[in-house]
């Protein structure tokens, strides 16, 4: 596997070589001093370029990269619609496991560049164009505090999927069951990130998909929520619907204290005789 350096090298030797490029920055975890450091972090590298049309002709630029296991072109997909507004990006993972994240901007966007995202370093700037920036922080994916509004609409959300649930456990639809399942997790993980927050004084985040979750909650908690992935049954999805209705119930009434608002006993109380009747007993101690 080729080291960080030799990486950074190519990137760079790249980038000061091919006159359409301008600029070179790097975002992600590689600029993120919270972030861990191991084999597996990609290089989230960002070219502002002149023009992008001469780059999208072909692919054989890449080659100097090094050979590829294999390379996704998400803007160019039929399976996803484009969402980048002009903007290109090559996933690579290479055959040394290597990966770089490349993405084409036009450098008259630059503006708008750096203001989507606090975790940029700015590797080469060929025209100095790129004005003085605070230094890489993570500021911006730390837990936003909710509203009241969002509160209230992820308790509706939750106390309301719980009857899907219900529904395809007794009518042994186990796929629909399960797809319900991952929307009250969810909000299961939206309820603690949001715990979380209050707890850190918003000063910490969870990573992407949750990945950091776990530091920050007891182990207790943990584990019962990861224990809801394990539903292959009717009988473990029970479980697991069951655990999550206590989670969100134990976690969304301490948010709402925290918020200094009402949290929505009636409906969950309602929901949970609903589930009493059609599936087993079930309390919140």
């Amino acid at each position: 596997m080729r080291s960080e350096t030799e990486m950074m090298n190519l990137i760079l030797s790249v980038a000061r070589q091919d006159e359409r490029i301008r600029v070179v920055a790097m975002n992600g975890s590689r600029v993120n001093a919270s972030a861990p450091v191991d084999s597996f972090q990609d290089f989230d590298i960002v070219f502002l370029v002149r023009e992008i049309d001469s780059f999208l002709k072909n692919d054989q630029w890449l080659d100097v990269f090094g050979p590829r296991m294999i390379m996704q072109k998400p803007e160019a997909m039929h399976l996803f619609p484009p969402s980048l507004g002009g903007w290109f990006t090559y996933l690579m993972l290479f055959q040394d496991e290597n990966r770089i994240d490349l993405m084409l901007i036009p450098v008259e966007d630059l503006d708008r560049y750096l203001k989507n995202d606090t975790l940029t370093r700015i590797l080469l700037d060929k025209d100095n164009l790129v004005p003085q920036i605070p230094p890489p922080d993570d500021k911006m994916w730390h837990v936003s505090q909710p509203s009241e509004a969002f509160f209230q609409d992820s308790c509706n959300e939750f106390w309301w999927l719980v009857p899907y649930v219900v529904k395809g456990v007794c009518r042994r639809e186990l796929l629909y069951a399960a797809d319900h399942l991952q929307l009250l997790r969810n909000e299961v993980f939206r309820m603690l990130s949001w715990q979380v927050g209050f707890e850190t004084d918003f000063a910490v985040s969870v990573g992407k998909n949750g990945k950091y979750l776990e530091k920050y909650i007891p182990s207790a908690v943990w584990n019962n929520f990861i224990s809801t992935y394990q539903a292959a049954s009717y009988d473990s999805q029970t479980k697991a619907l069951k655990t999550l209705m206590r989670l969100f119930d134990q976690t969304a009434k301490e948010v709402a204290r925290f918020l200094k608002t009402s949290y929505p006993q009636s409906a969950a109380d309602q929901i949970a005789a609903y589930v009493e009747r059609h599936l087993s007993v079930i309390s919140f101690s």
